[in-house]
């Protein structure tokens, strides 16, 4: 995974309450291999029909959503079940970020392990930035390093929270083991003392 510290790109709304994972990617398409890609699903019963006809009003559907890599959103995205998937299907179609008031935990977790960046804003800013992408395609530049999103061009600008171990894992392109790495010293400095201090718990009295 490649660590990233700013993105510009464009943004697409989908002013919807309460996305789930299951809305996100439905299960029946799980199946798949992740090497031949997720994103054709992404939201599918939502985008097509039930004989398979896109739905033209949706919002990823409409021409000027195409190439967009920032999803702007309402609160509570990516709650349900814990499904990797989700995140798999939103890389796979484009997205390098989401922006919203909130996010399911899990959801947050896998997407920043997959360098999906899950950008939470006050449900003002949220409305904001809908707006805007109501009105117009807009472009807009995200800050990892400032934790700031911004329309293109000197437009709104807004803060947005993450975790700082999140943050640190997006811009070093880390996942949860090289995040752990980079404890090693201290973690080999913790057992050899643990050894001196408690040489009972080592099969030879510590001396292995």
């Amino acid at each position: 995974m490649t660590g990233w510290t700013h993105h510009r790109g464009k943004a697409v709304a989908l002013p919807v309450e309460g996305i789930d994972t299951d809305q996100l990617i439905p299960a029946r398409f799980m199946s798949r291999p992740r090497a031949a890609g997720y994103g054709d699903f992404l939201l599918h019963d939502l985008r097509f029909d039930a004989d398979g006809t896109p739905d033209l009003d949706f919002p990823l559907n409409r021409p000027e959503a195409a190439g967009a890599s920032i999803l702007v959103t309402r609160r509570n995205f990516g709650g349900g079940s814990s499904r990797e998937a989700a995140v798999y299907a939103l890389a796979d179609f484009g997205f390098r970020a989401v922006i919203a008031p909130s996010f399911g935990d899990i959801f947050a977790a896998n997407a920043v392990n997959n360098g999906l960046l899950p950008a939470r804003v006050t449900p003002a800013a949220a409305e904001t930035l809908l707006e805007i992408l109501e009105r117009a395609p807009a472009r807009m530049e995200i800050d990892l390093e400032a934790c700031s999103v911004a329309v293109a061009g000197g437009g709104e600008e807004h803060a947005f929270t993450l975790d700082d171990a999140m943050r640190e894992k997006l811009v070093n392109g880390w996942d949860d083991i090289d995040l752990t790495r980079r404890h090693a010293p201290a973690l080999d400095a913790w057992r050899r003392g643990l050894k001196t201090d408690r040489p009972w718990l080592w099969p030879g009295g510590g001396t292995g």
